[in-house]
This record gives structure tokens, C-alpha cells and sequence, in this order.
């Protein structure tokens, strides 16, 4: 199913929810949204999903204008971030309630599959009141499952679950993502999640849609500052500097030897994902010394904030490590992992320099 949207815009009064946007989904395939709280990622599905009429716009569905038809006749299975279940039924007829409307054959047996796959089948016999929020949850998901519609929306569907489980169930998604015939799009404030279930991402921020394209692309290439600081996590580091012939001229004298495409001069600016940097010297890095001003251990990383000549700068070092507060340290950059952005904040080197 290719879903297309047209110039579409959303307003609550004078507020703009969603500035006009063109976008066309890759048919078959998963597409995150991606972006903070408040970026716009429900308001867009629920568009998409013909729960809000767009105040303009048109939304069309393998070329047919469905902007004025409502959810109801529309072939959508969507699951939100809080869980929705019928409470009167047991988890089986729940799973089963979509593929009795189509009035499917071996629908036990189709419910029992996906059960298994998302670890609900002993809670089959049981009512939604009956089982945790992260149970009700995979119900939920189950159902939408079970539908198979050509077009599964998922509002941050695993946000209100215990980690291991969401690393799990995420896992689980992407297989059956993979494997389905159906146009998916999965919205996350997590540039983890986006990167694990791969496809294509879509990057929103305060209602603008800013880049869409393979997720590694995305990832790799962001086009512009604002990407780049909503596909990061730990936020990337962003450093002003000069252009010079030689590369960037950095606060403290520092100068960062980069190839920067031809014409360009002025103002830039210099961002460093915190896992290009490190503590171990490679041959050509630039050499960072600075002051420990902050160690945080965070599951198998640390993260070094450190005071240095070109601005404060966090490290992710994989490993646990210790360091003590207000002691000396230097950081290693290698210059082909570096971003250089224009003064409009535009893209105009991206690691490898291409």
C-alpha cells in the first residue's frame, strides 16, 4: 500500500501543530517517525490514520483521495502508547476480534501463533484486568497484529514497558515487521530504536518534517543541524568555528584538518558524536586535553562530560570507568568522523568527508 500526503497542515486554532508537509511512504516497509515529545508524530498518524481531517491538504492512498474518509472505512490498525483492549473479552477473543470480523479460517490457531511470539500465550484464558500494563500492552499489539491491515501504526507502543522487555518485544517487531505485507509507521523519541528497527525514518521537530530517507542514510548523512541534534543520543556535540584553508579554526587556537567543499568561509559549525571521541590516541586524532567535570555510568557505557580550549564535550566510552572530578584528561578525535555545518546549518561535511 503506498500511503501519500500532500501539502498537508494541522492546526489547533491559531496554534500550528503541523507545518505543510509532502511525504510518500515506501510501500511495504517500516517508516519511524522520529522526534521529541510535541514534534508532531501522533498529530501526523493521526492524519494518516483519518482520525483528524488535516486543515489542509490532501491524503491519498495508492492514488485514491481518502482525505475526507473516516477511520471507520478505512483498512488501519493502530496501537498508542497507553494500551486499548476490550475489557469484557479474554485475551484470545481480543486477538481474535479482528480476524472474526474477516471472518477468517483456523483463527485459534492464527491467535495462539502470535500469542506465542509476543510471550502472551499463558494469559490467553484471562481478562485485561487481570494482567499488567506490560502484559495489556502486548494485547493490544497482538490485536493490531492479528488485523494485518495494510497500514499498522504504532505510537510509541513499547515506551511504558520495563527495559528488557522493550529490548525484547522490539526485537520480536522488527521480525514481524520483516516478514509482513503491510506499510508500517512507528513513531519514537529514540534514535536507538529508530537505528534497531532500521527501514526508513522520518525526522520531525516542532511540527516540521525535516529529512526522510534509509534510516542509515538519515543516521550517516543528516542534513542539517536539526536532524542531526534529533538522530543523536547522547545529544551530539556542536562546536562553532571558523573555516580556514586548512579546515576549521576552533575556539583555543585548535584546528581541525577537514576538506571543506570549495567557496566555503565564515562561520561553521563542528559536530562530534560522542562515540567518535575517545581517551586512547590513533594516529592523525586531534588531541582534546580538558578537566573532568562530570563521569556518569549508564548500563554498559560512561559518559565523560569534560571542560576543554573549544567548549565542554561528552564522551561515550564503552565500559565501565572511573574518573575522578577535576582531573586532567584528553580527548582523541579523528577528523574523518566529524559533521561540518554552514552558517544556515546545512550540511556540508559528513564523516569520510563526503
Amino acid at each position: 500500500m503506498e500511503l501519500m500526503l500532500e501539502r498537508i497542515e494541522q492546526r489547533a486554532g491559531a496554534q500550528s501543530l503541523l507545518y505543510p508537509l509532502d511525504l510518500v511512504l515506501v510501500p511495504n516497509a517500516i517508516t519511524v517517525l522520529l522526534g521529541a515529545t510535541q514534534a508532531g508524530k501522533t498529530t501526523l498518524m493521526r492524519v494518516m490514520a483519518g482520525l483528524d481531517k488535516p486543515h489542509a491538504g490532501r491524503v491519498k492512498v495508492d492514488g485514491v483521495d481518502v482525505t475526507d474518509t473516516s477511520v471507520r472505512e478505512r483498512n488501519v490498525a493502530m496501537v498508542y502508547q497507553q494500551f486499548i483492549n476490550y475489557t469484557s473479552m479474554t485475551v484470545a477473543d481480543n486477538i481474535a476480534s479482528p480476524l472474526k470480523l474477516r471472518k477468517e479460517a483456523n483463527i485459534e490457531a492464527r491467535v495462539l501463533e502470535i500469542a506465542r511470539k509476543l510471550r502472551i500465550e499463558p494469559f490467553l484464558k484471562r481478562m485485561p484486568g487481570e494482567l499488567s500494563g506490560g502484559q495489556q500492552q502486548r494485547v493490544a499489539l497482538a490485536r493490531a497484529l492479528a488485523k494485518n491491515a495494510p497500514l499498522m501504526l504504532f505510537d510509541e507502543p513499547l515506551v511504558n514497558l520495563d527495559y528488557k522487555l522493550r529490548e525484547e518485544l522490539r526485537d520480536e517487531l522488527s521480525a514481524l515487521f520483516a516478514a509482513g505485507r503491510s506499510t508500517v509507521v512507528y513513531a519514537t523519541t529514540e534514535p536507538t530504536e529508530a537505528l534497531l528497527l532500521g527501514g526508513y525514518t522520518a525526522v520531525m521537530d516542532a511540527g516540521e518534517l525535516l529529512q526522510y530517507g534509509p534510516t542509515a542514510e538519515v543516521f550517516h548523512r543528516p542534513k542539517s543541524i536539526r536532524v542531526a541534534r534529533a538522530f543523536s543520543d547522547p545529544p551530539m556535540n556542536l562546536v562553532a568555528g571558523d573555516a580556514s584553508p586548512n579546515g576549521v579554526a576552533l575556539p583555543g587556537g585548535v584546528v581541525l584538518a577537514c576538506a571543506l567543499p570549495a567557496g566555503t568561509s565564515g562561520a561553521v559549525t563542528v559536530g562530534m558524536r560522542a562515540g567518535a571521541l575517545g581517551v586512547r590516541e590513533r594516529a592523525g586524532d586531534l588531541a582534546l586535553p580538558g578537566v573532568v567535570e562530570l563521569a556518569e555510568i549508564s548500563g554498559s557505557d560512561t559518559f565523560v562530560h569534560v571542560k576543554t580550549a573549544v567548549g565542554e564535550l561528552v564522551a561515550q566510552l564503552t565500559g565501565v570507568h572511573v574518573f575522578a572530578l577535576g582531573s586532567t584528561i584528553t580527548l582523541h578525535l579523528p577528523p574523518r568522523q566529524v559533521f561540518v555545518f554552514g552558517a544556515d546549518g546545512n550540511l556540508l561535511v559528513a564523516p569520510g568527508g563526503h
